[in-house]
């Protein structure tokens, strides 16, 4: 125990004596990162665009943010699982049941890892998913509208980490537990921990034109936590991988107690087998309560189903389904390189890269060479199913990313820096610091069969002294890299919104010719909807008041309305009836609980607000759409709650 200590300290302080050793004073001199050479290579004229579109989880904002590659400049932050007062997303009536959870609303989550969805392994551009780590939760994100379109809840599972990964023609996404629990939940002594806590390995289906997921089968693993996955692809595809950690099943003190075994493990799951034998019938369904939201474009509204139950399998009912990979030490990144011939575990407290082979493991699998068995799944040989090992000289590997030359690129926390070698000779060829305790990192399609290459952006926990301070926290840093060389160069960093864990990088051509400019008014199905300023009309319904109200530059109807009373619930359906691109409007009305609303074009949304107080109350345009902007305004009148004003309102006469 004392050695394990002493070795973790000794560690920590080497990285401190690394990191501590003038890094912050690389990149400012004239040969530094930002010479004129690299400023050139990341610069972007006015009216000209990036190359690449930069999709970077948002870590505890619970949101997506997307950036330019190669200028680093963010163009949008997509709300996913957090509420999002710049667009009214999870206050709106028509969103709040996007964030609607077996445990009531839920506006935020811990958002990490997004993946773009394949057809025959290569980036398609149709859709993006990433995962709710808290509330365990994947979301699917229109690439076409960049929008949230579908949010379904994970049960059985405890922070949703090894998530949120696609199959080759995204006939799956992934949602892997990381904290093994009770399944189904139950009170139990939290000693008891071992032999009965047990992880979730949940495939979720995805419909190939729509994209609508549903959970197809979970498979109940042993009690270990299970920390990331890949896809296999190419001859590897029908597999997937899972690193775990904890395999000491320890419930105390993890950070010692769960880093005693020289080697935990990989699963390797072959969902394939695993399907065939649920389409068959196998399988045991347990009963569930998760929440399934979906937002249909054509009404601009979600809805938020509850399901009952899911289905099950127990691996020993499966032979040949799962296998575990011996891999050292507390392994945390599980890669899969292009071709699907070598998973790559990068062990956390390891300072060497282990590397198996996809082949060795299928003749191990043929040849039986099993070393014992977990909980009856067989564990192969190490030496068996090792192709090799890349002795990288550095500490803390994470994750590894890949090119389309044969090499991959691999983050080192401790060391900070990122250390590129070749597969299949393992060796190093060429390393480059990070400022500071790198965590992913991203090469635009670096995790598909077709990678792009050219640029690898580190993510970076840590900033320090890259940017003015801003009191006691930084934004967080990432580092673009130029790889088209034999050696990196770094060109350029900026600040990312959050934490940003992993990132998707996809060529903006694949994605910009199919963005929506606007929502077509004719195909606008809302219930509320306005789509002519004649149609605009105010109706009560008891204490419920709706309002179907229309803008358009620069002018709200109806304008003025009276005839609301002191304990009415006031419903504003708002309709921009523009049909131009990037033309939204914006609504808010003082004293309103929630936030205002963002309307796209040929969009409604509806907010709602409460008068407490007897007054002439001005609702306006949020959102700067034209010279008269500022007269994009209106009156509401709140009278009395025992009044016998009747409602009125005018259409702009």
């Amino acid at each position: 125990m004392k050695k394990h200590i002493y070795l973790v300290m000794g560690l920590f302080g080497f990285a401190a004596l690394f990191t501590g050793c003038g890094n912050g004073n690389q990149g400012k001199g004239s040969s530094g990162a930002l010479n004129s050479s690299n400023a050139e290579k990341v610069y972007v004229a006015p009216g000209e665009h990036d190359e690449f579109y930069a999709f970077m989880s948002g870590g505890y904002s619970g949101n997506l943010t997307v950036y330019g590659l190669p200028s680093g400049r963010m163009f949008k932050e997509i709300p996913v699982f957090s509420q999002f007062p710049t667009s009214g997303y999870g206050y709106s009536e028509e969103t709040k049941p996007m964030l609607n959870t077996s445990h009531g609303f839920v506006p935020w989550d811990d958002s990490h890892h997004p993946d773009i969805s394949q057809t025959n392994g290569e980036l398609d551009g149709r859709w993006i998913f990433i995962n709710g780590n808290n509330t365990p939760r994947i979301a699917r994100i229109s690439l076409t509208t960049f929008e949230t379109e579908e949010i379904i809840e994970v049960p059985n599972s405890a922070g949703n980490h090894s998530s949120s990964f696609v199959t080759e023609n995204s006939e799956y996404v992934v949602a892997g537990t990381r904290f093994s629990v009770p399944i189904p939940q139950r009170d139990m002594p939290i000693k008891e921990y071992k032999g009965n806590f047990q992880g979730a390995l949940s495939f979720i289906s995805v419909d190939p034109e729509h994209g609508h997921m549903d959970i197809k089968f979970q498979i109940i693993m042993p009690g270990f936590n299970y920390d990331l996955s890949h896809p296999g692809r190419g001859k590897s595809h029908g597999w997937f991988f899972f690193t775990t950690y904890n395999t000491e099943e320890a419930s105390t003190l993890q950070e010692v107690n769960s880093s005693q075994n020289d080697k935990d493990f990989i699963a390797a799951i072959n969902w394939k087998k695993v399907e065939e034998y649920v389409n068959n019938g196998g399988g045991t369904k347990m009963a569930a309560n998760y929440a399934h939201n979906v937002y249909d474009e054509s009404t601009h509204t979600a809805t938020s189903t509850m399901k009952k139950e899911v289905l099950t399998v127990n691996p020993i009912d499966i032979p040949g389904a799962v296998f575990f990979l011996p891999t050292p030490k507390s392994p945390h990144g599980c890669d899969v390189d292009p071709t699907g011939q070598y998973i790559i575990g990068n062990g956390k407290l390891s300072a060497d890269l282990t590397i198996h082979s996809f082949d060795n493991m299928i003749a191990a699998i043929e040849g039986k060479k099993f070393d014992g068995e977990a909980y009856g799944i067989p564990i192969l040989k190490f030496e068996d199913v090792l192709a090799g090992t890349v002795k990288s000289g550095g500490l803390g590997p994470l994750h590894t990313e890949f090119d389309a030359e044969g090499n991959a690129y691999t983050t080192f926390f401790i060391s900070s820096e990122v250390v590129k070698w070749k597969l299949g000779t393992w060796e190093v060829i060429d390393r480059k610091p990070t400022y500071y305790s790198v965590g992913h990192l991203m090469i635009p399609g670096g995790n598909s069969r077709k990678p792009f290459g050219k640029y690898v952006v580190a993510l970076n926990k840590i900033t320090k002294d890259r940017y003015l301070p801003v009191g006691p926290e930084m934004e967080h840093s990432a580092q673009i890299y130029d790889i088209s060389g034999e050696k990196m160069e770094l060109l350029y960093d900026f600040p990312t919104h959050g934490e940003p864990h992993y990132a998707a990088g996809i060529p903006a051509e694949l994605l910009a010719p199919k963005s929506t400019k606007f929502y077509k008014l004719s195909d606008n199905k809302h219930p509320y909807a306005t789509l002519g300023a004649a149609d605009s009309k105010v109706v009560r319904d008891g204490k419920d008041v709706h309002i179907y109200m229309s803008t358009i530059r620069s002018h709200f109807t109806p304008d003025n309305i009276e005839g609301v009373k002191v304990g009415d619930k006031v419903y504003f359906h708002v309709t921009n009836q523009e049909q131009d691109f990037d033309v939204p409007h914006g609504f808010a009305v003082i004293g309103a609980n929630t936030s205002e609303l963002l309307v796209m074009p040929g969009q409604t949304k509806t907010i709602i607000w409460e008068p407490k107080k007897v007054g002439v109350w001005p609702f306006y345009c949020t959102d700067f759409c034209s010279a008269l902007h500022q007269e994009m305004q209106g009156y509401i009148r709140v009278s009395p709650a025992n009044s016998n004003i009747d409602l009125s309102w005018s259409l702009g006469e």
